[in-house]
């Protein structure tokens, strides 16, 4: 592997185990349920910008760092995760043509259908149904997108990704 494989590798991947930290960091509980799904919103970014390198594969193996850490069901995250990547892959070619409100929106409609399979996972597994206040990530999400992608791809160009 050449060197500059290995240092977009380090960025892809950096980036992604910080996303992971800061949705394991904890925080008191009343600000837990509105925490942002960063692992799920920095995946997004990087099989919309680089489907090559980061796919259904490296979102399932996010996922499950996730569930392990978190001390989640064994899965749940890294099938919202890969479903996800799975989309995005498929759909990289005509996103990155959206403008960047376009984008939003297909993000908020990515974290929807994640959180409704987490929901589904919690209906089979008989755990009680959370409140509206379960939504509310998507929302925070959607309204973080354009800094996350700013950030990340501004990280991307200084390494040389894109």
């Amino acid at each position: 592997m050449s060197a500059a494989r290995r240092g977009a590798a380090a960025v892809v991947w950096g980036s992604l185990l910080v996303a992971l930290f800061l949705s394991i960091l904890p925080m008191p509980a009343w600000i837990d349920e509105f925490r942002p799904p960063w692992a799920a919103l920095t995946l997004i970014f990087w099989c919309l910008t680089l489907p090559e390198r980061v796919g259904v594969l490296s979102a399932f193996a996010a996922g499950l760092v996730l569930d392990v850490t978190t001390g989640a069901l064994l899965g749940h995250h890294a099938l919202g995760l890969a479903v996800i990547a799975y989309v995005v892959v498929e759909l990289h070619q005509r996103v990155r043509s959206f403008p960047l409100w376009q984008q939003t929106l297909f993000v908020w409609l990515l974290l929807l259908v994640e959180r409704l399979l987490y929901l589904w996972v919690l209906g089979a597994t008989g755990q009680p149904m959370p409140t509206l206040v379960y939504w509310a990530p998507t929302f925070l999400g959607a309204l973080l997108w354009p800094w996350v992608f700013v950030v990340l791809r501004d990280l991307g160009r200084r390494a040389g990704l894109f």
